[in-house]
């Protein structure tokens, strides 16, 4: 099984960025981690802060990973790019944020590409990627 996780704009500052929300981890501590726990399954990562290189990334791997865990940072609440390109992907797609961004600012309330998503896991920090895989393998594990 191919799991690519993709982290949209800041996310490359996890662990320095609004400890208090985004916690003190970087995600290069925490990948290893979910690598190890997950042997069996070949797990991608890759960020960038530019929309369309997430759209190209999206591109690249939605048509050949088994799940794609995409944690879109601000691009969530105003990327239509983005929904469009998730709609055309084959692999499922988990929306992934590390806080609970019901319990922030009012514009971080609406998604725009939560309706082109499989599902989506808030608010339990980095776990919350953790989360998003068992998603994924449980997606795969379930005949059509």
């Amino acid at each position: 099984m191919k799991i690519q996780i993709i982290n949209g704009p800041n996310l490359n500052l996890l662990g320095q960025r609004e400890p208090g929300i985004y916690g003190s981890s970087s995600f290069d501590e925490y990948l290893p981690k979910l690598q190890a726990k997950y042997a069996g399954v070949e797990i991608g990562y890759y960020q960038s802060n530019v929309e369309g290189e997430l759209i190209n990334k999206l591109q690249e791997t939605g048509l050949s990973a088994d799940g794609i865990v995409l944690n879109a940072g601000a691009y969530t609440h105003t990327s239509i790019a983005l929904q469009d390109c998730i709609r055309s992907l084959k692999a499922p797609v988990i929306e992934v944020h590390i806080s609970n961004v019901h319990k922030r600012e009012e514009f971080r309330h609406h998604s725009y590409i939560s309706c082109a998503c499989q599902g989506v896991i808030c608010g339990f920090g980095l776990d919350s990627y953790r989360l998003a895989i068992e998603a994924l393998i449980q997606l795969q594990s379930v005949p059509d």
